[in-house]
């Protein structure tokens, strides 16, 4: 009987452990041991024995991932991704030319406006096979050539396999562009 106690309890911190290296993949073994009332020792057995790699190969790895994850999304951003956190933010730029703008005006056409829009929330979803549903938005203001354009991408909620991304876009201190994007699975 105790040493079934002893088993669960080795189960029960083996899952702490767990649970504490996926929100915060960064810690140290130190800290680890802290949080879990255990020696350092402790915790480097256990993550021997669930096979996590030690601290510098788990960032390593982390690095790795995030940069594969932006050249991918990059591929298909209007603009210049600057930040991604998948499925939290991103941000991107978009500095405005002459090409842009509609005949005989500065001002920038609106399908550039919103490609940027649209595709910085397709690539702030950690999912190859997302694709916008349905979008209501809001041009706020003309963006002028000259203009950079900075887009900021929050996801929100999910429901029924959907997710809702808000982006916003602003040239300096005006608001350009307001939309709420639903995006879904690919069929």
């Amino acid at each position: 009987m105790i040493a079934e106690n002893k088993h669960d309890k080795k189960k029960l911190r083996q899952n702490k452990l767990k649970n504490l290296l996926q929100n915060n993949p960064a810690a140290t073994d130190r800290e680890l041991a802290d949080l879990l009332g255990v020696s350092v020792s402790t915790v480097r057995l256990d993550r021997a024995f669930m096979g996590v790699p030690e601290l510098r190969e788990r960032l390593r790895a982390m690095v790795e991932n995030a940069g594969n994850k932006l050249k991918a999304a990059e591929n298909n951003i209007t603009g210049e991704l600057l930040e991604l956190v998948p499925d939290k933010w991103a941000l991107s730029v978009l500095k405005t030319v002459k090409d842009m703008a509609f005949k005989l005006t500065d001002i920038v056409e609106d399908c550039y406006i919103y490609s940027q829009a649209s595709s910085i929330a397709v690539a702030v979803i950690e999912s190859a096979g997302m694709i916008i549903d349905s979008m209501r938005g809001e041009y706020k203001s003309h963006a002028h050539v000259g203009d950079v354009l900075i887009a900021r991408a929050k996801v929100g909620t999910s429901h029924d396999n959907k997710k809702i991304v808000s982006v916003h876009t602003t040239a300096g201190d005006k608001e350009i562009f307001t939309g709420r994007f639903i995006l879904g699975e690919l069929e």
